[in-house]
């Protein structure tokens, strides 16, 4: 790296959260949910408010003849999103290349 870069420290979890801000995240939910999102604000809860959010949703269904699981995914787009902290498992920051 050279000299000139400026690195921002990251102490704390939510410092590389910070970091994303205004930035496309990727988040995992309970009950087999998945947000991806540009993330506009966040709090110690990870509470988190997603623009243009695309929300995908896996359900597994049991098939009553042949007794085999069946996955079928839902996606819809969602401009506006007020995620509640509770439900996150995972928040993933965007992929930096080249850093």
């Amino acid at each position: 790296m050279a000299e000139d870069e400026q690195t921002i420290p990251v102490k704390e979890p939510l410092d590389l959260i910070r970091l994303s801000l205004d930035e496309k995240i990727y988040v995992k939910m309970r009950n087999e949910r998945e947000l991806r999102g540009r993330l506009h604000a966040f709090d110690q809860h990870l509470n988190m408010v997603l623009g243009d959010a695309e929300e995908t949703v896996t359900v597994c269904e049991v098939d009553e003849e042949t007794y085999e699981e069946v996955y079928k995914t839902t996606k819809r787009i969602i401009p506006m999103l007020f995620v509640r902290g509770d439900g996150v498992i995972l928040v993933s920051p965007p992929m930096r290349v080249g850093t």
